[in-house]
Protein backbone atom coordinates (compact mmCIF):
# COMPACT_ATOMS: atom_id res chain seq x y z
CA UNK A 1 0.00 0.00 0.00
CA UNK A 2 1.53 3.29 -0.61
CA UNK A 3 0.44 4.69 2.38
CA UNK A 4 2.96 2.52 4.11
CA UNK A 5 5.51 4.18 2.22
CA UNK A 6 5.07 7.69 2.11
CA UNK A 7 4.55 10.25 -0.53
CA UNK A 8 7.95 9.69 -1.96
CA UNK A 9 7.20 6.33 -4.09
CA UNK A 10 9.73 6.36 -7.63
CA UNK A 11 7.50 5.68 -10.96
CA UNK A 12 9.04 2.24 -10.94
CA UNK A 13 7.57 1.05 -7.54
CA UNK A 14 4.06 2.89 -8.25
CA UNK A 15 3.69 0.61 -11.16
CA UNK A 16 5.30 -2.80 -9.36
CA UNK A 17 2.66 -1.85 -6.62
CA UNK A 18 -0.07 -1.42 -9.05
CA UNK A 19 0.56 -4.59 -11.58
CA UNK A 20 1.34 -7.08 -8.25
CA UNK A 21 -2.08 -5.73 -6.54
CA UNK A 22 -4.35 -5.84 -9.88
CA UNK A 23 -2.30 -8.94 -10.99
CA UNK A 24 -2.94 -11.31 -7.77
CA UNK A 25 -6.68 -9.74 -8.00
CA UNK A 26 -7.08 -10.97 -11.71
CA UNK A 27 -5.19 -13.72 -11.14
CA UNK A 28 -7.59 -15.07 -8.21
CA UNK A 29 -11.02 -14.25 -10.53
CA UNK A 30 -9.50 -16.56 -12.88
CA UNK A 31 -9.14 -19.11 -10.86
CA UNK A 32 -12.46 -19.16 -10.02
CA UNK A 33 -14.46 -18.34 -13.17
CA UNK A 34 -11.65 -20.98 -14.75
CA UNK A 35 -12.65 -24.55 -12.22
CA UNK A 36 -16.61 -22.74 -12.34
CA UNK A 37 -18.35 -26.20 -13.74
CA UNK A 38 -22.16 -25.95 -13.70
CA UNK A 39 -22.35 -29.85 -16.07
CA UNK A 40 -21.34 -31.32 -12.29
CA UNK A 41 -24.79 -32.89 -11.56
CA UNK A 42 -25.54 -36.09 -10.17
CA UNK A 43 -26.29 -39.12 -13.36
CA UNK A 44 -29.79 -40.48 -13.92
CA UNK A 45 -29.21 -43.23 -11.34
CA UNK A 46 -27.63 -40.70 -8.63
CA UNK A 47 -23.75 -41.22 -9.28
CA UNK A 48 -21.57 -38.33 -9.08
CA UNK A 49 -18.26 -37.81 -10.85
CA UNK A 50 -15.38 -38.06 -8.40
CA UNK A 51 -12.08 -36.53 -8.22
CA UNK A 52 -10.24 -39.82 -8.79
CA UNK A 53 -9.02 -38.99 -4.71
CA UNK A 54 -9.25 -41.81 -2.08
CA UNK A 55 -8.22 -42.20 1.54
CA UNK A 56 -9.83 -44.87 3.71
CA UNK A 57 -12.19 -46.03 1.10
CA UNK A 58 -13.90 -42.91 0.84
CA UNK A 59 -13.89 -41.26 -2.67
CA UNK A 60 -13.88 -37.11 -2.62
CA UNK A 61 -16.68 -35.65 -4.88
CA UNK A 62 -16.29 -33.53 -7.66
CA UNK A 63 -19.20 -31.12 -6.75
CA UNK A 64 -19.27 -27.91 -8.03
CA UNK A 65 -19.57 -24.88 -5.33
CA UNK A 66 -22.39 -23.79 -4.08
CA UNK A 67 -24.14 -21.06 -5.86
CA UNK A 68 -23.65 -18.77 -2.75
CA UNK A 69 -20.36 -19.54 -1.73
CA UNK A 70 -19.07 -18.95 -5.73
CA UNK A 71 -21.08 -15.66 -5.29
CA UNK A 72 -19.18 -14.55 -2.01
CA UNK A 73 -16.00 -14.88 -3.84
CA UNK A 74 -17.30 -12.63 -6.79
CA UNK A 75 -18.62 -10.29 -4.12
CA UNK A 76 -14.67 -9.83 -2.81
CA UNK A 77 -13.32 -9.36 -5.92
CA UNK A 78 -15.95 -6.89 -6.79
CA UNK A 79 -15.03 -4.96 -3.33
CA UNK A 80 -11.44 -5.17 -4.03
CA UNK A 81 -11.61 -3.05 -7.19
CA UNK A 82 -14.03 -1.29 -5.17
CA UNK A 83 -11.31 -0.57 -2.54
CA UNK A 84 -8.92 0.27 -4.79
CA UNK A 85 -10.77 2.68 -6.92
CA UNK A 86 -11.70 4.49 -3.70
CA UNK A 87 -9.05 4.28 -1.41
CA UNK A 88 -5.39 4.80 -1.77
CA UNK A 89 -3.52 1.71 -2.54
CA UNK A 90 -2.56 1.04 -5.75
CA UNK A 91 0.91 2.54 -6.12
CA UNK A 92 1.05 6.76 -6.09
CA UNK A 93 -2.54 6.84 -6.73
CA UNK A 94 -4.33 8.41 -4.10
CA UNK A 95 -8.25 7.36 -4.66
CA UNK A 96 -11.19 8.92 -5.75
CA UNK A 97 -11.96 9.97 -2.19
CA UNK A 98 -9.04 11.34 -1.77
CA UNK A 99 -8.65 10.21 1.88
CA UNK A 100 -5.60 9.72 4.02
CA UNK A 101 -4.82 8.72 7.03
CA UNK A 102 -2.96 11.65 8.11
CA UNK A 103 -5.63 13.93 6.37
CA UNK A 104 -8.28 11.34 8.66
CA UNK A 105 -5.92 12.26 11.85
CA UNK A 106 -5.45 16.01 11.40
CA UNK A 107 -9.88 16.38 11.20
CA UNK A 108 -10.04 14.22 14.36
CA UNK A 109 -7.72 16.56 15.99
CA UNK A 110 -9.44 20.02 14.58
CA UNK A 111 -12.56 18.49 15.85
CA UNK A 112 -10.38 17.58 19.55
CA UNK A 113 -9.55 21.12 19.34
CA UNK A 114 -12.91 22.75 18.63
CA UNK A 115 -14.02 20.93 21.08
CA UNK A 116 -11.60 21.29 23.65
CA UNK A 117 -9.91 24.37 23.51
CA UNK A 118 -12.44 26.77 25.12
CA UNK A 119 -12.13 24.27 27.96
CA UNK A 120 -8.52 24.29 28.34
CA UNK A 121 -8.50 28.29 27.68
CA UNK A 122 -10.95 28.26 30.82
CA UNK A 123 -7.93 26.70 32.95
CA UNK A 124 -5.41 28.40 31.36
CA UNK A 125 -7.27 31.74 33.23
CA UNK A 126 -6.93 29.65 36.97
CA UNK A 127 -3.43 30.12 38.80
CA UNK A 128 -1.56 27.14 38.90
CA UNK A 129 -1.96 26.76 42.81
CA UNK A 130 -5.34 26.83 42.55
CA UNK A 131 -6.04 24.76 39.45
CA UNK A 132 -3.72 22.25 41.46
CA UNK A 133 -6.97 21.76 43.98
CA UNK A 134 -9.74 21.39 40.99
CA UNK A 135 -9.91 17.30 40.79
CA UNK A 136 -12.08 17.61 37.34
CA UNK A 137 -9.44 19.66 36.10
CA UNK A 138 -6.23 17.39 37.62
CA UNK A 139 -8.06 14.13 35.96
CA UNK A 140 -7.75 15.33 32.40
CA UNK A 141 -4.48 16.97 33.49
CA UNK A 142 -3.04 13.07 34.52
CA UNK A 143 -4.32 11.81 31.41
CA UNK A 144 -1.68 14.40 29.47
CA UNK A 145 0.86 13.63 31.80
CA UNK A 146 0.38 9.66 31.60
CA UNK A 147 0.32 9.90 27.71
CA UNK A 148 3.69 12.41 27.30
CA UNK A 149 6.02 12.71 30.25
CA UNK A 150 5.36 8.96 32.01
CA UNK A 151 7.32 7.55 29.65
CA UNK A 152 10.68 9.01 31.85
CA UNK A 153 8.89 10.09 34.95
CA UNK A 154 6.71 6.82 35.64
CA UNK A 155 3.43 6.52 35.75
CA UNK A 156 3.49 7.66 39.01
CA UNK A 157 5.93 10.51 38.06
CA UNK A 158 8.87 9.21 40.95
CA UNK A 159 11.35 9.28 37.81
CA UNK A 160 13.91 6.61 37.90
CA UNK A 161 17.69 6.26 37.16
CA UNK A 162 18.02 10.00 35.42
CA UNK A 163 14.84 10.94 35.31
CA UNK A 164 13.76 13.38 38.59
CA UNK A 165 11.00 12.12 40.80
CA UNK A 166 8.50 14.79 40.43
CA UNK A 167 6.51 13.91 43.93
CA UNK A 168 9.53 15.35 46.27
CA UNK A 169 10.43 18.76 46.80
CA UNK A 170 13.57 18.60 45.42
CA UNK A 171 13.72 20.71 42.02
CA UNK A 172 16.71 21.34 40.19
CA UNK A 173 15.68 24.34 38.35
CA UNK A 174 12.59 25.51 41.41
CA UNK A 175 9.51 24.05 42.26
CA UNK A 176 7.47 27.21 42.26
CA UNK A 177 4.96 27.39 39.16
CA UNK A 178 6.78 29.80 36.88
CA UNK A 179 9.45 27.47 36.93
CA UNK A 180 7.62 24.49 36.31
CA UNK A 181 6.08 26.66 33.11
CA UNK A 182 9.45 27.53 31.91
CA UNK A 183 10.19 23.83 31.80
CA UNK A 184 7.67 22.51 29.85
CA UNK A 185 7.85 25.63 27.24
CA UNK A 186 11.39 25.51 27.12
CA UNK A 187 12.82 22.02 27.91
CA UNK A 188 15.63 21.87 29.85
CA UNK A 189 19.47 20.68 28.96
CA UNK A 190 21.55 19.82 31.91
CA UNK A 191 25.46 19.34 31.58
CA UNK A 192 27.87 18.09 34.47
CA UNK A 193 31.54 18.10 32.66
CA UNK A 194 33.76 15.66 33.43
CA UNK A 195 36.57 16.05 35.95
CA UNK A 196 38.55 13.09 34.59
CA UNK A 197 41.78 15.33 34.06
CA UNK A 198 41.53 15.38 37.90
CA UNK A 199 43.06 11.78 38.10
CA UNK A 200 41.88 9.53 40.60
CA UNK A 201 43.37 10.47 43.76
CA UNK A 202 41.30 13.89 43.64
CA UNK A 203 38.57 11.80 42.23
CA UNK A 204 37.99 9.54 45.67
CA UNK A 205 38.85 12.55 47.01
CA UNK A 206 35.68 15.17 45.82
CA UNK A 207 33.89 11.24 45.94
CA UNK A 208 34.59 11.26 50.29
CA UNK A 209 33.75 15.01 50.48
CA UNK A 210 30.25 14.80 48.38
CA UNK A 211 29.50 11.72 50.35
CA UNK A 212 30.39 13.89 53.87
CA UNK A 213 27.92 16.71 52.38
CA UNK A 214 24.85 14.67 52.75
CA UNK A 215 25.89 12.74 56.28
CA UNK A 216 26.42 9.41 54.17
CA UNK A 217 29.45 7.33 55.58
CA UNK A 218 33.06 8.59 54.35
CA UNK A 219 36.51 8.82 54.58
CA UNK A 220 37.02 11.97 56.80
CA UNK A 221 41.29 12.24 56.20
CA UNK A 222 40.05 12.29 51.99
CA UNK A 223 36.85 14.29 52.26
CA UNK A 224 38.91 16.94 54.50
CA UNK A 225 41.29 16.57 51.23
CA UNK A 226 38.85 16.91 49.01
CA UNK A 227 37.22 19.95 50.19
CA UNK A 228 39.78 22.39 48.58
CA UNK A 229 38.91 20.95 45.47
CA UNK A 230 35.46 20.88 45.35
CA UNK A 231 35.95 24.94 46.63
CA UNK A 232 38.01 25.18 43.45
CA UNK A 233 36.07 22.87 40.81
CA UNK A 234 32.54 23.05 42.31
CA UNK A 235 31.05 25.38 44.01
CA UNK A 236 30.24 27.68 41.21
CA UNK A 237 27.42 25.39 40.26
CA UNK A 238 26.97 23.63 43.55
CA UNK A 239 27.62 25.90 45.87
CA UNK A 240 30.40 26.36 48.58
CA UNK A 241 27.91 24.93 50.81
CA UNK A 242 26.80 21.92 48.11
CA UNK A 243 23.06 23.14 48.29
CA UNK A 244 23.03 23.50 44.52
CA UNK A 245 21.65 26.35 41.98
CA UNK A 246 17.95 26.32 40.56
CA UNK A 247 19.27 28.53 38.23
CA UNK A 248 21.85 26.42 36.26
CA UNK A 249 20.07 23.19 37.72
CA UNK A 250 23.49 22.34 39.60
CA UNK A 251 21.65 19.80 42.18
CA UNK A 252 21.53 19.88 45.82
CA UNK A 253 24.41 17.51 47.43
CA UNK A 254 23.59 17.92 51.13
CA UNK A 255 20.24 15.81 51.02
CA UNK A 256 19.95 11.63 50.14
CA UNK A 257 18.40 12.71 46.57
CA UNK A 258 20.47 11.17 44.25
CA UNK A 259 19.35 11.40 40.32
CA UNK A 260 21.77 8.37 39.00
CA UNK A 261 21.97 6.26 41.71
CA UNK A 262 21.26 2.73 40.01
CA UNK A 263 19.14 0.33 42.46
CA UNK A 264 21.38 -1.82 44.83
CA UNK A 265 24.22 0.78 43.73
CA UNK A 266 26.35 2.38 46.28
CA UNK A 267 26.31 5.85 46.28
CA UNK A 268 29.61 6.58 46.15
CA UNK A 269 30.06 4.16 42.79
CA UNK A 270 27.24 7.14 41.14
CA UNK A 271 29.49 9.86 42.56
CA UNK A 272 32.49 8.72 41.25
CA UNK A 273 31.23 7.29 37.98
CA UNK A 274 29.38 11.26 37.62
CA UNK A 275 32.89 12.76 38.09
CA UNK A 276 34.90 10.48 35.82
CA UNK A 277 31.94 10.81 33.04
CA UNK A 278 29.99 13.83 33.59
CA UNK A 279 26.37 14.07 32.93
CA UNK A 280 24.53 15.09 30.09
CA UNK A 281 20.41 15.10 30.73
CA UNK A 282 17.99 16.46 28.23
CA UNK A 283 14.71 17.16 28.77
CA UNK A 284 12.96 18.15 25.27
CA UNK A 285 10.42 21.12 25.33
CA UNK A 286 6.48 19.95 25.35
CA UNK A 287 4.71 23.19 24.60
CA UNK A 288 5.17 21.76 20.70
CA UNK A 289 3.74 18.19 21.23
CA UNK A 290 1.06 18.74 24.06
CA UNK A 291 0.31 22.71 22.88
CA UNK A 292 0.72 25.54 24.75
CA UNK A 293 -2.74 25.67 26.00
CA UNK A 294 -1.94 22.24 27.69
CA UNK A 295 0.88 23.04 29.27
CA UNK A 296 -0.83 25.36 32.00
CA UNK A 297 -2.66 22.34 32.96
CA UNK A 298 0.25 19.99 32.95
CA UNK A 299 2.13 22.34 35.12
CA UNK A 300 -0.56 22.68 37.60
CA UNK A 301 -0.44 18.41 37.90
CA UNK A 302 3.26 18.15 38.49
CA UNK A 303 2.56 21.11 41.23
CA UNK A 304 -0.63 19.05 42.87
CA UNK A 305 2.08 15.70 43.12
CA UNK A 306 4.48 16.83 45.93
CA UNK A 307 1.46 17.21 48.16
CA UNK A 308 -0.76 13.96 46.71
CA UNK A 309 -0.88 11.54 49.93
Amino acid sequence: MSYLWGDSLSGFWSAWIIIISLGTIGLSAWLLFANRRTDKTPDADGNVETTGHAADGIEEYDNALPKWWFQLFVGTVIFSLGYLVLYPGLGNFAGLLGWSQESQWEQEVAQAEERFAPIFEQYQQVPIPELAKDQEAMQVAERIFLNNCAVCHGSNAKGGYGFPNLTDDDWLYGGKPENIVMTLNNGRNGLMPSWQQLGEENIENLTQFVLSLSGEDHDSARAEKGQSTFMSVCAACHGPDGTGNTALGAPNLTDNTWLYQQPGQPIADSIRQTLRNGRNGHMPAQAAYIGEDKVHLVAAYVYSLRYDD
